[in-house]
């Protein structure tokens, strides 16, 4: 028995667990109060994608002549995928690996529709392997085994949502009402069972769903109707990123027949509460932003006068109760940045709760969970990274912020170094000019092996409108730095900004075709301009050139329907931007006129065809910026005293031999100066938490020698430091 029940519905992730109840499960921990966790999305998807599963999925009838020639090939093999499913999950969850070899030999899995898109498989995985190779076939396999399903069986399938389109832009809780006044969806059905499993084994007093997105909606609120029915003396809440987005105005009654709380922004203080209510009589408890029903009313109960804890108070996230060995590792397409979201299990944490920037003018910068910014210390940080490396075994860190602050990127990534721990690591970012080479050589050397962030609308002018603080120019060089340190970069793009002209978005495929070709973006998503009620667009639509389509709001209130003075159709482009930025991901057709990626008349570019390549030629690395400060990486030197006598120079020198982990670096310098260098090598290692600036080592130098410049930016010196050697931060 446990006093809560956390859920997540189904679908999130495949691969890792969505990380809210982990959070939340951790705080209430420090609260001493029981908890037990599920993800019902990876039970069901393990349940349905079984032999015993889709035995159910081909033992129902279709009407096989009405089909598609896609579905009657799969109906026809239905015996192969019988044989092969009970093979192929336990490969994707890393237990069988010696079945890559079986599954590429290309005469194993049974192949439909999504086969036939296959790339040239040595030259998209001769950089990838044999198992990357295996899982991407494997997961084309379940793509047909889905594409079935969503034509023949429950058109609301997919592997990470479920009924999205009910929950989007849901101004009227009307047709979701309909749905869960129907009888229970073939999906349903594998979900309630296993509901019915949990509820029975935990006996919790208050189950509490995390609905992140319109793809959980549905299923939460079907879980919850099955719990009222079956067990109406429990207490049900509902929180997450879509009730924080979402339900901020939500005022029909009727969602409060299946949920008996809706809390918003951060949950542990509004959780604790209601764990409190649960032994106080109805009406007399104190609430933090929450909705609940009274006397047929939907009322908002704010009346702690608590303050929300901060990020060092809410303990380290806890997986435990999660089946963190049968998450499943898919790979869609061949590339190795994009996978990091559907391939191996990742432990998410935050570096900072909110976003220090908070101006973009598209993003919901009113709302808490983008205003209220608030860093944690990198030492309770990396505590908390070792506190998750003992309890699940796992050393890969999906860092979830908004945008982690590059300063403290920095600390993360020193901390990680003293602590001489293994990490992988990843995380969203800002494209900040504070990413300089060498700071990128630092994370990369603190295990960090990407990066995502917005480049947006690549157009200057409409950078400037969105407030992003950055530039293309920018941009180009920040990711350069992280492609050359050996971290991959991924770029957010968005078109149909309002304004936003039709030159100018070709102008942008431009500048994304060249950051490709010059290969300082590995991978990129498009996605259309969405005017939100919380964002700057949103509340102020007139100042950005859009008219908002007014409705009456009872139920969800984010997305908002609005036409563009410009009178342009963005959505025609959507199919051009995406189809680009697929073949530009795979490294080919940088050649092609971008006309040939759409089907109607466009605008040549007017951007220069070496744009890009000019805006990497600036190179600042003789600047001495005396504030910044020091870091020594190595220890590993070898010091040799020898004489030379040559006209220019004769006296004792010192070779000194610096072993790097892939090669060896070897430089002269004058005896004297030598040792002055083996000294501050010793004196900070990078085990001290105090590092020198410039300025403080300029005056150690001059002390004993000449012209600190001289030496800092001599040949020997610059070799240090384009090996990683000396950094400067």
């Amino acid at each position: 028995m446990k006093d809560l029940l956390l859920i997540t519905p189904p679908f999130t992730q495949l691969n890792t667990p969505y990380p809210a109840t982990a959070y939340i499960k951790g705080f209430l921990n420090t609260k001493n109060i029981s908890s037990y966790q599920v993800d019902l999305g990876i039970d069901v998807i393990l349940e349905l994608f079984s032999k015993d599963g889709i035995l159910k999925v081909f033992n129902k009838e279709i009407d096989l002549q009405n089909t598609s020639e896609n579905s009657r090939r799969i109906y026809a093999l239905r015996e192969e995928y019988l044989k092969t499913i009970d093979q192929v999950i336990p490969f994707l969850q890393g237990k069988t690996p010696t079945l890559a070899r079986q599954i590429c030999s290309m005469n194993f899995l049974p192949e439909a529709s999504r086969f036939n898109q296959l790339d040239d498989m040595e030259f998209a995985f001769g950089n990838m392997g044999l198992q990357d190779k295996a899982k991407h076939l494997a997961t084309l396999y379940l793509e047909d085994i889905s594409d079935y399903i969503v034509e023949n069986i429950d058109a609301d399938f997919g592997f990470s949502r479920y009924a999205e389109r009910l929950g989007k832009s849901a101004n009227s809780f009307d047709e979701l009402y309909s749905k869960l006044s129907g009888e229970p969806t073939f999906i349903d059905e594998f979900t309630l069972k296993i509901l019915q499993e949990k509820i029975e084994t935990v006996q919790p007093k208050l189950v509490c769903f995390s609905i992140p997105f319109p793809g959980n909606l549905y299923s939460g609120f079907k879980c919850a109707q099955w719990i009222k029915k079956h067990y109406p003396h429990i207490k049900i809440a509902m929180g997450g990123g879509f009730p924080n987005t979402e339900l901020r105005e939500v005022k029909d009654q009727r969602v409060f027949e299946f949920f008996d709380f809706i809390t918003l922004d951060d949950g542990e203080l509004p959780l604790e509460l209601l764990h409190q209510n649960l032994e106080i009589a109805a009406g007399e408890g104190e609430f933090k932003r929450t909705f609940l029903l009274e006397n047929n009313e939907v009322v908002y109960k704010n009346n702690s006068r608590r303050h929300d804890f901060k990020q060092s108070e809410i303990g380290t996230p806890d997986y435990t109760d999660l089946k963190l060995d049968q998450y499943i590792s898919v790979i869609e397409i061949a590339n190795p940045m994009h996978s990091l979201w559907s391939d191996g299990r990742w432990n998410k944490l935050t570096m900072a709760h909110g976003c220090y920037w908070g101006k973009c003018t598209f993003c919901d910068i009113s709302l808490d969970y983008i205003k209220i910014y608030e860093p944690i210390s990198a030492k309770i940080l990396v505590d908390r990274i070792e506190e998750l490396i003992r309890t699940t075994g796992e050393t890969g860190f999906h860092f979830v912020d908004e945008a982690a602050p590059p300063a403290l990127m920095r600390e993360v990534a020193l901390e990680i170094l003293r602590r001489n721990l293994v990490v992988t690591w990843w995380t969203n970012i800002r494209f900040e000019k504070s990413f300089t080479r060498d700071l990128c050589y630092l994370l990369k050397l603190s295990g960090c092996v990407a990066v995502s962030g917005g480049l947006e609308v690549a157009s200057d002018r409409l950078l400037k409108l969105i407030d992003k603080g950055v530039s293309v120019e920018q941009v180009a060089n920040v990711t350069r730095n992280f492609t050359e340190a050996g971290i991959m970069v991924h770029a957010y793009l968005m078109y149909g900004y309002p304004t936003q002209t039709v030159q100018e978005t070709v102008d942008s495929l431009e500048m994304v075709r060249q950051m490709f070709e010059m290969g300082i973006l590995q991978s990129g998503f498009w996605h259309q301009f969405a005017m939100t009620a919380h964002s700057p667009v949103g509340m102020s639509p007139e100042d950005f050139g859009v008219i908002p389509v007014k409705q009456e709001i009872l139920f969800a209130n984010n997305d908002v329907d609005f036409k563009d003075k410009t009178g342009i159709d963005h959505n025609r482009f959507s199919f051009g931007l995406k189809k680009s930025l697929f073949n530009y991901m795979h490294g080919v057709n940088f050649e092609l006129p971008l006309q040939e990626w759409f089907d109607f008349k466009i605008p040549r570019t007017t951007i220069h065809p070496d744009y890009i390549h000019d805006c990497l030629l600036e190179d600042g690395q003789f600047q001495l910026k005396t504030n910044s400060k020091v870091v020594f990486l190595t220890k590993n030197v070898i010091a040799e005293n020898r004489v030379k006598n040559k006209k220019k120079y004769s006296g004792t020198y010192t070779l000194l031999t610096f072993h790097l982990k892939t090669n060896i670096v070897k430089v002269e310098l004058e005896q004297e100066k030598a040792e002055w260098l083996m000294n501050v090598l010793e004196e900070n290692a990078v085990e001290n938490s105090k590092k020198p600036t410039i300025q403080q080592l300029k005056n150690q130098f001059e002390e004993n020698f000449d012209d600190f410049e001289l030496f800092w930016f001599s040949k020997p010196m610059q070799q240090l430091k384009e090996n990683g050697v000396i950094l400067s931060l």
